[in-house]
């Protein structure tokens, strides 16, 4: 029987592996000149990450770990034929259209946290007070997770800052376990990020993490309340947990260290997820929380719970609907426009769940 589950892991990995996107450089060489008017979007993305500086300065950061937080900014277009839920990308081999896919622009990098925090502060300050942070999952590279957030961003219509933080990834679908000690070692570094955040002129921080990278949020929301401070003084706003790749009993752990929330925690769950599966065949047959279909049990600790089951995704895997499916990034966007200044009203979380029924 082990030999058999351990097949059926080979298996899927290779699978995965064959259907996952691979990891290309984010700066390219060949751009095709493009006017202003011509693109639909450009975003700047402001990067703290565990990750070490590639050796090529194409991929600006790779999948290896660094002991200290790097920092950065990345500029990205959003091209005119964008589809919602989508993220078009170059091939190899193809120029550096803006027209056609997103690209980065510009890459700037930071060398200490004081001059990342007042680049930081001077766009905060320009868009009212508002700062979004995503924490990506495992197997994601580096250009990955930046374009993803860009989609979000775009798609969403968030109006605020957007900051990425990036953990050391191998991009990798055979990397699950170097994927979770990395994950493990940046707890402390996501900390660091999001109290420096709070010391900005941030009025309002929002958390959207996606898989393994629930486990790192919710790691570093227990170490913040252990503290006494759960909620950056006051600054905390959404948790928005899509697909969350944490065991069960994990989960529950955390929340009762943490208590209940004070602002919402939005968890987003498919029994479909099959990426969730695999991994809780790894685990030993445990259940993830991204798939676990006890709502009530979940909801006991304070938590919104939001079934997106019946709602279609585009990857195979059903693991990315938070960001693929365009109605529900868009009304994640709402969410967190519209609950402006802390309102306990629930309208539009309500609206989600009605539309993940549909």
């Amino acid at each position: 029987m082990r030999l058999k589950t351990i097949f059926i892991i080979a298996l899927a990995l290779l699978t995965a592996g064959c259907a996952g996107p691979q990891t290309q450089e984010i700066l390219g060489s060949v751009v095709v000149p493009t006017q202003a008017t011509e693109i639909a979007g450009n975003h700047s993305i402001f990067i703290a990450t565990t990750r070490k500086p590639s050796s090529d300065p194409n991929k600006v950061f790779d999948g290896e770990r660094s002991a200290t937080l790097n920092y950065a900014r990345v500029s990205v277009t959003v091209p005119p034929v964008h589809q919602a839920g989508q993220i078009e990308r170059r091939s190899r081999g193809k120029s550096d259209d803006p027209t056609k896919y997103f690209m980065a622009s510009e890459v700037i990098g930071y060398d200490t946290q004081p001059k990342f925090a007042s680049a930081l502060n001077a766009d905060i300050d320009a868009r009212g007070g508002r700062v979004m942070v995503f924490v990506h999952g495992y197997n994601t590279g580096f250009d990955d997770a930046v374009y993803r957030l860009t989609q979000i961003v775009h798609d969403s219509g968030y109006p605020g800052t957007p900051v990425l933080f990036s953990w050391a990834s191998g991009a990798k679908t055979t990397d699950y376990v170097y994927d979770k000690e990395s994950a493990a070692a940046a707890r402390d570094q996501l900390e660091v990020t999001l109290r420096m955040l709070a010391q900005t002129g941030a009025r309002r921080i929002d958390i959207v993490a996606h898989s393994m990278g629930t486990w790192v949020t919710m790691e570093t929301l227990r170490q913040l309340a252990i503290t006494g401070d759960r909620d950056l003084s006051g600054k905390l706003g959404d948790v928005v947990l899509a697909s969350p790749d944490i065991d069960v009993d994990v989960f529950k752990s955390q929340m009762r260290r943490y208590g209940k929330p004070d602002k919402p925690f939005i968890l987003l769950l498919s029994d479909d997820d099959r990426a969730l599966r695999l991994s809780g065949l790894i685990a030993g047959s445990r259940p993830r929380v991204g798939d676990y279909r006890d709502a009530a049990d979940l909801a006991s600790y304070g938590v919104t719970v939001v079934d997106l089951s019946k709602m279609k995704g585009s990857d195979s895997f059903n693991h990315t609907k938070f960001a693929d499916n365009p109605m529900m990034v868009q009304m994640i966007g709402q969410r967190l426009r519209e609950d402006d200044g802390f309102a306990s009203d629930r309208d539009v979380t309500d609206r989600i769940r009605q539309l993940a029924a549909q």
